[in-house]
């Protein structure tokens, strides 16, 4: 990369958007996905490891079912996805035969990958396939994950290939997370409307400041939008993964990004290379689950290495077990740190903001003083890193 040692990569995970499979029609674009498979079998040939997370299903079933255009609801996206995964996929492995390339279907939710015994199970399969030389082609499982093809309050339409590509970064163990969109990267502001956005070509830390920058960016024809490929990017990252976010219709851009050209908008790694305990541990930043903490508690965890108290909780968002992954975010609305929950959320909402010694009484049982222990947390943000390069 201009300006800086380019690290030299393994392994790769490749997100591709229903906008660059489309060629921003209605339905798939065979003649733009031949070109990414070139691309892709060209980075393979170069020692370079790659996982395909590919959207598209609902493109694809939309050639075959015609819908009522005012029909946005989830059902109607699920027969899309039914009707079109297997079309999608065959579309891939056709072109992908032509190069020599054999792939694997995967489908998954996060909910697969939710418990510590389905993520090994995941990771396992997946560099298995890698190392034997198979593509595998990863894509939200649309039909069964209701909850993941979710309404917006402005009835944006928003999925979740793109948290999903960087959970299998995270789980591949890869070096970096290229997510192609229709959009050339993050902006200052909506290129669109904005003569004066300008590309932000380097992120260092992801604030809520660079998560304002995403606004509603997306388009009608997939489920994403920049705020799902800041939420994914926050995952990645805080995994040891670098993300960039490039323009997939720009020509070779894949290559070149791999030879270490600095296309679109790259965000650094925020943490060196996390064990895998702590990369299952950290999935918990794609989901909604989460307990709000006051100043004290943050510092305790950010500072003193302390585990979180029941007294330190402010409130709980979302539903969660005992044992599950969680968020922990702070007063300030920043996620400081993931971790596994030692109480179930309907618990935690009973004890919070007391001290420990009452928990017994207030419950009738106890798991012990902790909410989460600080052997099953993992910190994520660091106050005192810049948060943008402007380079």
């Amino acid at each position: 990369m201009t300006g800086s040692t380019q690290q030299r990569l393994a392994r790769i995970v490749v997100k591709i958007g229903t906008g660059i499979l489309t060629g921003g029609a209605r339905t798939l674009d065979h003649a733009r996905m031949a070109d990414v498979a070139r691309q892709i079998d060209e980075v393979g040939r170069s020692g370079v490891e790659v996982l395909l997370v590919s959207s598209g299903a609902i493109a694809a079933g939309r050639a075959h079912l015609a819908l009522d255009g005012s029909r946005r609801d989830i059902p109607a996206k699920q027969m899309l996805a039914a009707i079109g995964q297997h079309r999608l996929m065959n579309v891939w492995d056709r072109i992908f035969a032509d190069l020599g390339v054999t792939v694997a279907q995967t489908l998954l939710t996060k909910g697969d990958l939710r418990s510590r015994p389905g993520y090994l199970n995941t990771r396992n399969t997946l560099l298995g396939l890698v190392e034997v030389g198979v593509l595998p082609i990863i894509n939200e499982n649309d039909v069964v994950a209701s909850d993941e093809i979710r309404v917006d309050g402005d009835n944006s339409l928003f999925g979740d290939n793109d948290n999903l590509a960087a959970m299998v970064a995270n789980l591949a163990d890869a070096q970096l997370l290229v997510n192609l969109t229709n959009t050339g990267g993050l902006y200052t502001a909506d290129p669109r409307t904005d003569p004066d956005a300008r590309l932000v070509p380097e992120v260092l830390r992801i604030t809520r400041a660079i998560e304002s920058l995403a606004g509603g960016a997306g388009t009608d024809q997939g489920t994403g939008g920049m705020r799902t490929k800041i939420e994914s990017a926050r995952l990645a990252t805080a995994s040891g993964v670098d993300v960039v976010i490039a323009p997939g219709m720009e020509p070779d851009v894949l290559v070149r990004l791999v030879a270490g050209e600095a296309i679109g908008t790259r965000f650094r790694a925020s943490s060196a290379h996390r064990e895998s305990r702590q990369r299952w541990i950290l999935s918990a930043l794609t989901r909604r689950a989460a307990v709000h903490v006051d100043h004290g508690a943050a510092d305790a965890l950010r500072r003193r290495g302390r585990s979180l108290l029941a007294a330190g909780v402010l409130r709980i968002d979302g539903r969660f077990g005992r044992g599950d992954p969680l968020s922990v975010i702070d007063p300030d609305g920043d996620r400081i740190a993931c971790g596994l929950a030692n109480y179930a959320s309907a618990d935690v909402a009973r004890i919070k903001g007391m001290h420990s010694a009452a928990i017994s009484d207030a419950l009738g049982y106890a798991f012990g003083e902790e909410v989460i222990h600080r052997n099953n947390l993992v910190l994520v943000s660091s106050r005192d890193r810049p948060q943008v390069s402007h380079g």
